[in-house]
């Protein structure tokens, strides 16, 4: 176990594990703004042209939620960690409509860790990202690897 004023290093996280953060209540006021800014289509915009979508309704930009799962594993772990950011995303879904009004959480789940072959000083961590609604519904899923700073260098895996 890592002391709480301890950054957590790739040696801490082990497939299986689960952990949640959040919660952050999602406004319409935010999902109008950024969708005026970066995603300016109709179901992001105005309720009424929204009702006519697939989605039938105001909901967030897809992309607005993947910057709000960024957030809240920033705050919840990414921050205090010896995080070197990722070298890209694998997978990204999204499965519901993130409306507003809505209180969010991040489920993290490890799937994978892996010592860095050309760098003993790194590792990567593979984990499963789910934005869930208070229902435990998956509005959002994303997999991705996450480059952390090892603990003990090139010491085996």
């Amino acid at each position: 176990m890592t002391p709480m004023n301890a950054k957590l290093h790739w040696e801490d996280f082990q497939v299986g594990d689960v952990a949640l953060y959040g919660p952050r209540l999602v406004t319409r006021e935010e999902i109008v703004a950024f969708a005026a800014e970066f995603d300016p289509q109709p179901m992001h915009l105005d309720e009424a042209a929204a009702s006519a979508t697939v989605l039938g309704g105001l909901a967030a930009s897809g992309w607005h939620s993947c910057g709000l799962l960024m957030r809240i594993i920033a705050d919840g772990f990414v921050l205090n960690s010896t995080s070197m950011g990722a070298p890209g995303v694998d997978e990204v879904r999204w499965l519901r409509p993130l409306r507003p009004g809505t209180r969010v959480r991040v489920r993290a789940t490890v799937l994978d860790t892996r010592a860095s072959a050309s760098r003993p000083e790194m590792g990567f961590v593979k984990f499963r990202f789910e934005m869930l609604d208070e229902q435990d519904d998956v509005l959002t899923a994303m997999v991705s690897p996450m480059m952390l700073t090892r603990r003990e260098p090139g010491a085996a895996a």
